[in-house]
């Protein structure tokens, strides 16, 4: 499909990014995270082609098609096509259903930002599947399937809450999620006159090739260090600060600070989720800029550019809190700013970004929305079911 060529779909569906609140890197820890998918989304429009094995694949934003045959699917050279690719041969593994079919990619979501582009295409790409073949996976089935997609065939050893909230997101709350158990419980987010403001360093990362594995490889060390003295430790998500003072002598520094951020950070993520509860968000906001700090000097996972954006915030009273998002080294921050000072603060921070870094920043409100979902088609227009 080099073309849309008057494609006309059987179904349409939407997959949102997230912005996570709190708990950077805790996920693949069985940690806790406070994520909500967004306004901002991918759009899938699927219809079948009746071949039994040729999938036309149409990315409007690369302007590049895939086509793939089903019985032959391996991975590709090209990143974007690795995460579809992955999610077909996942699917393949759990239903013979799937058969031919013709996808136009549509996005809105900047690509290594760390709005979780990779997880909206993910999730969407197999939720329209499922719906189009009628496979009767369930939505967790779902999360997992694309998670597991990007570490077979990206090579990104994620968590699993992208494509988590990706799914389960619901507009005006955030999922404080048990990423050891999967229990979560959706908590109204109360904005009343402040915003979420997202400003994108465009500085693009790409997890795959960055150090987001060596971190999670750090963080399973200090486990084993740990599980000499504690045989019942599995994963961080089991220690508390106790336990880790116990072991510090055994650590190397680096490993140690590693671990400490993620308990650190398992204790913020609870405290953000009943302050958020009580529409304290003065408090929530205090403590994104502590997780910006544990990820800045512990983790060491930012880069100059987040930086710079942060403690620029820092000297705003109208800004409640800010934090670098994402797997790291670049991507966006997020904001928690008063509605009446936004076009100010962006005019201000644009221009001494710019002056700084010869960059421009990009800067646009986003607010927690729907998860992935079809759209119903009507007169050549799209309505959200």
């Amino acid at each position: 499909m080099s073309k849309e060529r008057n494609f006309i779909p059987d179904i349409i569906v939407g997959s949102p990014g997230r912005i996570n609140f709190i708990g950077g890197h805790t996920d693949y820890n069985n940690g806790f995270v406070l994520p909500a998918a967004i306004d901002k989304e991918i759009k899938f429009e699927f219809s079948k082609n009746d071949t039994e094995h040729i999938c036309n694949i149409y990315s409007k934003n690369y302007g590049k098609s895939l086509v793939v045959d089903l019985r032959a699917i391996k991975p590709s050279k090209e990143n974007w096509e690795n995460y579809v690719l992955g999610v077909l041969h996942q699917l393949l593994k759990r239903s013979n259903r799937v058969k031919g079919f013709d996808c136009v990619i549509t996005s809105e979501l900047p690509i290594g930002s760390g709005l979780s582009s990779s997880a909206a295409l993910e999730c969407g790409f197999a939720f329209g599947i499922n719906k189009l073949f009628e496979l009767n996976i369930s939505k967790l089935e779902i999360a997992k399937l694309s998670r597991d997609a990007e570490h077979e065939y990206v090579g990104t050893k994620c968590g699993i809450m992208d494509q988590y909230a990706s799914v389960f997101g619901e507009k005006d709350k955030v999922l404080f999620l048990d990423c050891k158990s999967l229990d979560y419980e959706l908590i109204p987010m109360n904005l009343s006159d402040y915003k979420v403001l997202i400003l994108n360093t465009n500085v693009e990362h790409n997890l795959s090739t960055s150090n987001y594995n060596q971190r999670r490889e750090q963080c399973e060390q200090g486990v084993r260090i740990i599980k000499e003295k504690y045989p019942r430790i599995n994963s961080l998500r089991d220690v508390d600060f106790e336990t880790l003072e116990n072991v510090k002598e055994n650590f190397p520094e680096v490993i140690y600070q590693r671990c400490l951020y993620i308990v650190q950070e398992n204790e913020r993520v609870q405290n953000a989720a009943k302050f958020l509860t009580k529409n304290d968000l003065k408090n929530f906001g205090k403590l994104l800029y502590e997780c910006h700090e544990g990820l800045r000097y512990q983790y060491e996972i930012s880069c100059k550019e987040l930086d710079f954006l942060v403690d620029f915030s820092k000297e705003k009273d109208y800004v409640l809190g800010a934090r670098m998002m994402g797997g790291g080294f670049g991507g966006c921050t997020v904001n928690l700013i008063q509605s009446e000072h936004v076009d100010q603060y962006v005019n201000e921070i644009s221009k001494a970004y710019n002056d700084r870094f010869n960059i421009t920043l990009d800067a646009f409100l986003v607010a927690p929305s729907q998860g992935t979902h079809q759209k119903t088609i009507h007169k050549k227009k799209e309505y959200d079911e």
